[in-house]
């Protein structure tokens, strides 16, 4: 899955209450700043994208309350559910609850199949973002439902296979600007996503990083006006820095969110 490699060992338990959430927060937010001021970039260049298909949708509320302003989800159920506990979050009003905070723009990173891409559009909106597209019919009814339903799509990112893994999903990388350049009129790509093998030694994905964004700048000017290619969807808490160095501009991170010890 293209969000987060599944801890060994046992499950992390990552329920908790509001001020832990936000303390757990402002530490991971305090790893990616250090990462982009490491590697001479803006900290607001780069966007942390809590995966919380780690958590239950009361967590994911309180997560939102604690000042999340992004969430990212692998599969449409639980993206319905977790929508409408920050909703029913977000409408409390009586004096126990947080207080009601903005909209969080969702995310969306699992698999995506074709009969649901349109329903996970919608779920989503305008303001959120398909990271993990890489087949041609899912565009050509996001194209048809746009053209004929009113709908209004979310940022679409092409997953590209940039190690080349026979075990990941994604385009490969010699096929991505035949792809780019066949895509249905409607269709804007706004940049891309990869997701890398395991490995324990960080440095191990920087290939795969630097080949995405490479592809990226080799691409960008010959789509001008066309496809936007600004996004690059790489990193979760085993190479973070090392995507950040590499460009990242979202960051989907679990593991070291949910837990304390890190």
């Amino acid at each position: 899955m293209p969000d987060e490699y599944a801890p060994s060992g046992p499950r992390v338990i990552a329920s908790a209450d509001l001020v832990t959430w936000q303390a757990r927060l402002v530490r991971v937010r305090a790893r990616v700043n250090e990462a982009a001021i490491a590697a001479g970039r803006d900290v607001d260049s780069v966007t942390l994208l809590p995966t919380v298909k780690y958590i239950e949708p009361a967590d994911t509320a309180l997560l939102v309350a604690a000042g999340a302003t992004d969430l990212a989800e692998n599969r449409l159920d639980a993206l319905v559910a977790k929508q409408a506990a920050v909703g029913e979050l977000r409408a409390r009003r009586d004096p126990g609850a947080p207080a009601a905070t903005s909209a969080p723009a969702w995310h969306y990173i699992g698999r995506v199949q074709s009969r649901q891409v349109v329903d996970i559009a919608r779920r989503l909106g305008a303001a959120g973002t398909i990271h993990s597209l890489a087949s041609e019919r899912a565009f050509t009814r996001l194209a048809a439902a746009a053209a004929t339903d009113d709908l209004e799509l979310p940022q679409l990112l092409l997953q590209v296979n940039a190690a080349d893994d026979p075990a990941k999903d994604g385009v490969a990388l010699d096929a991505v600007e035949q792809l780019l350049d066949g895509l249905p009129d409607g269709i804007r790509i706004g940049g891309f996503m990869t997701m890398p093998a395991f490995a324990t030694d960080p440095e191990a994905s920087r290939a795969a990083f630097a080949a995405l964004r490479e592809l990226r700048d080799r691409l960008a000017p010959a789509f001008a006006g066309r496809h936007d290619l600004g996004a690059l969807s790489m990193g979760t808490s085993q190479d973070l820095a090392v995507a950040i160095s590499e460009g990242a501009t979202h960051v989907r991170l679990g593991r070291i969110l949910f837990s304390d010890g890190e």
